[in-house]
């Protein structure tokens, strides 16, 4: 019989008793994800658990994608109480936890592919690997999800500032939300998992969403209109509970940071290709697809991004200002 999540959450926590460093077959880190395994990250982490396991250094990776081992919202304190090893999550997810976390999802801030490449290892990137410390967890990798966004539509396509009047549109995290209102739109903070459901539902009028992601969770078969822009940077950060990663052998530990350094490489290129096809792909599927002019994206910039920038200074009057110095160093 399958094991309930319950089930899955307190072998976990019993097993932490014990040394996980210690076991017979070396240390296991279970990793949990809410990608399903279609999803570009999805894959990006299941060939970085082959790449671990192929090197037999006494630790062995094993993904539970599609909130099989956890919902988003168990992962990180699953991880940080033992009752599993490892998860992730993208950037704005953690809210109003770490806003500093929040300031790539500025709209139109942060998606030059140069800029992007240069995030992992970064002092922008340490400076939020310190704020993930703080909150128990281990950040150990950055892995570039999407920096095309792709807003979805039932009724009529959304391309101009008036399209968002009265909109009920999937809201991402109080910032994004924050621009969305400024346009007229109503957000609704709705879980990845769950918005396709909500589409078909009514909940939602409209949804948000990175353009791979559209295809992977099947958004053509519940919307027909898709604006295509370059919205937001997305990252997802890999963290892990320090206990366990502390206690590993040097040997595994050193496995585990050099193919974590090649999923972040692999992630550029993945999220690239991805994002180029998935325009297509869903033409293919039947939606209406429409890219951004350089006009458009300029006019949606000037009503947004303003008001989310004094937001976000708001959320974050310790670290933001700081954050967006650290972003913008990275034009050099």
């Amino acid at each position: 019989m399958r094991a309930t999540r319950r089930t899955i959450l307190a072998t976990g926590i019993a097993a932490l008793a014990a040394p996980t460093t210690l076991r017979a077959q070396g240390a296991q880190m279970r990793l949990s994800h809410q990608y399903p395994p279609g999803h570009h990250i999805a894959k990006v982490l299941a060939a970085f658990a082959e790449d671990v396991n192929a090197k037999g250094a006494g630790v062995t990776v094993q993904v539970f994608p599609a909130e099989q081992l956890a919902k988003v919202a168990e992962n990180f304190p699953g991880v940080a109480r033992g009752a599993f090893e490892a998860a992730v999550a993208t950037n704005f997810t953690w809210g109003n936890t770490i806003p500093e976390m929040s300031a790539p999802t500025i709209p139109f801030l942060f998606t030059e592919l140069e800029r992007i490449k240069k995030f992992p290892g970064s002092d922008a990137a340490k400076f939020l690997d310190e704020a993930t410390a703080r909150r128990a967890v281990r950040s150990v990798a950055w892995l570039f999800t999407t920096r095309t966004s792709i807003f979805t539509s039932g009724r009529r396509p959304i391309i101009q500032l008036a399209d968002f009047q009265g909109l009920k549109i999937r809201g991402i995290n109080p910032l994004i939300d924050t621009g969305l209102r400024a346009v007229g739109a109503a957000p609704a903070a709705t879980p990845a998992p769950e918005v396709v459901g909500a589409l078909q539902s009514g909940v939602l009028d409209a949804g948000l969403t990175d353009v791979s992601a559209a295809v992977s969770r099947r958004f053509y078969e519940v919307q027909k209109f898709g604006t295509v822009t370059p919205f937001f940077g997305v990252f997802t950060q890999v963290y892990v509970n320090p206990r366990f990663w502390d206690g590993l052998p040097a040997p595994a530990r050193s496995a585990l940071e050099a193919s974590l350094k090649k999923a972040e490489a692999d992630a550029v290129t993945a999220t690239e290709e991805t994002a180029a096809a998935a325009v297509g792909e869903l033409r293919a599927k039947g939606m209406t697809i429409h890219v951004q002019t350089p006009e458009e994206q300029a006019a949606w910039r000037a009503a947004m991004q303003p008001p989310v920038i004094e937001a976000f200074r708001r959320a974050a009057p310790d670290g933001g200002a700081r954050i967006l110095e650290l972003l913008e160093a990275l034009k050099a």
